[in-house]
Parts: C-alpha cells; sequence; structure tokens
C-alpha cells in the first residue's frame, strides 16, 4: 500500500507541471499576437503615400523674334488648274484615270480611236509624194537642157510651184492631230473630273477631265486699305482653318496687289502655303499676315499665361511639380507672348528651355505635383512630348 505522503507529493508535482505548461502556452500565444500586431503597425507605418500627379501639357519657352501680324481671311486656289479639252474630234477609245487619281508630268489620261487619224497621215503622205514627183518632173529637165546646175532660188521656185510645201505642213498638220489623240498631263496633280467615258463621241473643244497642282498652293487675301502699308513682300503669314484644326501653317507673302477696291475699300495679298498642307482649293482660311517683326524676345505661349488675384503668371514645371512664376507680359501675336523683364529686379523670370504648362493649369496650385503626358503644337514654341 502507498504511503499517504507519497501520493501528495506526486500530486503537487503533477500541478506544478501542468501549470508551467499553460503558462508556456499563454506566453507563446501572447508572442504571436504582440508579433502579429507590431507587423501590421510596422506595415501601416512604413507604407509610402505617393500623391497624385495631374496630367498637364507643357511646352518651352524660347528666344525668337516675335512678328506682329494683320488678321484677315481668304480662299485658297492653286496656281495651275488644267481643264484639259478635247483638240480633235474623234471617238473616245480609253480613259485611264478617274476623280482623285495622282498623275505625273506627261501621263496619259484618255486617248481617241487613232484609225481616223492614221488615214490622214497616210493621205498627207501621198500628198506629199505627189508633190515632189511633180518637183522632179519640172526640175531635172531644165537642169538637162541648160547643162548648168540650177540656183537655189530657182530650186525653190520649182518646189512651190510643184506644192511640196504646203504638202510637207499638211503632213505635219495630220502627225500633230495623231499626237493629239492621246491626251497627257501639263503637270503633277490631281485629277479632280472626269467628263468622259470609253466610246463617246466628242467634238473638238469639248471638256474631257480636270487637273489640279496641289503643289502650287496660293491664299488670296483682303487686306484693309489702312493695313495695305503695314505687310510686304516676303514677309511670314499664319494660316489656320477647319481642315488644320489648330496646328497653323506657316505661309510666305509672295505679292501685295497695288490696286484697292472701290466697294469693299481693300486691296489683296498673295500668300503662298505648303504643299504638303491640309489646305484644299476653294476653302476659307484665316490668315494673319506680318506686319511687324520684333527681333530677340522671350517668348512664351499665349495660352499659358492666366490671372491669380489680378497677376498673370505661368506655371513652370520643375522636378515634377508645377510652380507659378508671375511674369510681366509684353506684346503678342495670339500665339506668342513677350516676357518683359521685371521691374523690381530688371531680370525675366523664365528661362529658354522652361516647361510651361499650357494645358490643364487652369485650377493648379502652387507646387502641386504634375506629369508632363504630351502637347499639341498649337504654339510657334517648341512642344513637349514625353510618354505616359
Amino acid at each position: 500500500m502507498t504511503p499517504p505522503r507519497l501520493l501528495a507529493l506526486v500530486a503537487v508535482l503533477g500541478l506544478t507541471v501542468t501549470l508551467d505548461a499553460c503558462k508556456k502556452a499563454d506566453g507563446s500565444e501572447s508572442d504571436s499576437s504582440a508579433a502579429s500586431s507590431g507587423d501590421s503597425t510596422a506595415s501601416a507605418t512604413d507604407a509610402p503615400t505617393t500623391a497624385l500627379a495631374l496630367p498637364v501639357a507643357a511646352m518651352t519657352v524660347r528666344d525668337g523674334d516675335l512678328v506682329l501680324t494683320v488678321a484677315t481671311t481668304g480662299q485658297v486656289a492653286s496656281d495651275e488648274v488644267s481643264a484639259l479639252r478635247s483638240e480633235v474630234a474623234g471617238t473616245v477609245e480609253k480613259v485611264l484615270v478617274r476623280p482623285g487619281d495622282r498623275v505625273r508630268r506627261g501621263q496619259v489620261l484618255v486617248t481617241f480611236d487613232p484609225r481616223p487619224l492614221d488615214i490622214n497621215v497616210r493621205d498627207a503622205e501621198a500628198g506629199l509624194d505627189r508633190a515632189m514627183q511633180t518637183y522632179r518632173e519640172t526640175y531635172y529637165p531644165d537642169s538637162v537642157v541648160s547643162g548648168r546646175v540650177p540656183t537655189e532660188d530657182q530650186r525653190r521656185t520649182a518646189m512651190i510651184r510643184a506644192g511640196v510645201p504646203s504638202a510637207q505642213v499638211s503632213l505635219d498638220r495630220a502627225k500633230l492631230e495623231r499626237e493629239k489623240a492621246n491626251v497627257i498631263s501639263p503637270f503633277d496633280g490631281l485629277v479632280d473630273q472626269v467628263m468622259i467615258a470609253p466610246g463617246m463621241r466628242v467634238s473638238a473643244g469639248e471638256l474631257l477631265t480636270r487637273v489640279v497642282n496641289l503643289g502650287a498652293l496660293r491664299i488670296d487675301a483682303q487686306v484693309l486699305e489702312h493695313d495695305l502699308p503695314l505687310i510686304r513682300e516676303g514677309g511670314q503669314a499664319i494660316v489656320s482653318s477647319a481642315a488644320s484644326g489648330n496646328r497653323p501653317i506657316i505661309g510666305r507673302i509672295v505679292a501685295v496687289l497695288p490696286i484697292v477696291d472701290t466697294t469693299t475699300r481693300s486691296g489683296r495679298a498673295f500668300v503662298r502655303v505648303p504643299a504638303n498642307s491640309a489646305l484644299r482649293p476653294g476653302m476659307y482660311a484665316d490668315v494673319k499676315l506680318e506686319a511687324t517683326r520684333l527681333p530677340g524676345r522671350r517668348l512664351v505661349p499665349t495660352r499659358a499665361i492666366i490671372q491669380r488675384d489680378n497677376r498673370p503668371l505661368v506655371f513652370v514645371v520643375r522636378n515634377g511639380r508645377a510652380q507659378w512664376v508671375y511674369i510681366n507680359p509684353g506684346r503678342s501675336n495670339g500665339l506668342d507672348t513677350e516676357v518683359l523683364p521685371d521691374s523690381g529686379t530688371g531680370l525675366i523670370p523664365v528661362e529658354p528651355g522652361d516647361e510651361v504648362i499650357v494645358e490643364g493649369h487652369l485650377t493648379l496650385t502652387h507646387d502641386a505635383p504634375v506629369r508632363v503626358v504630351n502637347a499639341d503644337t498649337a504654339s510657334a514654341g517648341t512642344p513637349i512630348r514625353k510618354p505616359d
């Protein structure tokens, strides 16, 4: 039989082991909870907070000439518009072009049935042969009878009497008519209209097709009489139209006509525009003609300038932030505005190459984070283009 003291000792030892195990388990759970809580807190603390960068469009400040202009309107025309008419009467054999086709100088556009024209050539050749035979019959016997070589005047007289010169002219005319059976393009251009079809019988002088040279475009601009003395040949012209969108086209004044219309009290200026523009003959366009050129100016795009507290400023992008800079604007031509030196410091607050925001800046605040994503070329300044 087990002594009572031994049983009590065993019971006490078992209780102690049980309590220790419980404490260790509780401690482990607490440590795990604390570690978990600490990690989550650390994660929340270490998580970076990134401000949202607003997408904007920007262009560069530049040094250049500020061109002051005279605003007017005009109509686009081509210097080379050829309405090709038939020079012979005949039947159309082939029509080799359609409206909208681009053609090269010398390219055949329309051909006529050549058979009647070939017959005319052969008939003229026969007439020349008859005249030459008559000439030989009247020329050589004189030489044989007299024993002397006829003079040049005598030979020419004999040929005229035989009808050789007129027969030669008839042959040349017949050959020329045969060449006109092929209607060719007089210059590089675009086929605008085609009025005939194969098999049609046409008479001489009938309109066949029309070709327009899109590489020789001009604008006939109306200029009020008091503005005529301000413009000059060789000056720059800024052209805009519905077809070109907000991208101006740079042209050149090639002529200032001296006659003033007595009804409209305006003269005319011819503006030459590039061949690769979006303009087409017949379009109306707004034109700004160069009147005065101010050289060596600090220029910003006009649409970059906004007002805050009745003071003009621009937003300059620096290190991904939009920082407003107060400026003293001078004269403007609508696209560019000159920046004058500050009245206090005598310095110009923007430098060539600075990026100024032209879109997305109306509601910006100073030092706001921005991201330059794109810019169009509506201003004469250099556009900034960056990927998204």
